[in-house]
């Protein structure tokens, strides 16, 4: 079960670790960051990572492809998808 920082929805969550492991990103405005080589496969794997311990959930192989990495939204989306499995 993910607890979440007081009063912080998950996007706010997800953003928080976004910037730690990537800050000076613009995540809230791009839309092409896996596409455009923003987030590259070395932050996938610190984003993954830092996204498992927090939600408490497991990246399938299959779910690491750029159009879950594309944007703030598809990496949400990407989380709720993975929780409760």
């Amino acid at each position: 079960m993910t607890i979440l920082k007081r009063g912080n929805t998950m996007r706010e969550e997800v953003l928080e670790i976004l910037q730690d492991v990537m800050p000076g990103v613009d995540f809230e405005n791009s839309k092409s960051l896996a596409d455009d080589g923003i987030i590259d496969s070395v932050n996938v794997v610190n984003i993954v990572t830092e996204l498992a311990i927090a939600f408490d959930i497991q990246v399938p192989f299959e779910a690491l492809v750029n159009e879950n990495f594309n944007s703030l939204d598809a990496i949400v989306a990407l989380v709720k998808s993975l929780q409760g499995k």
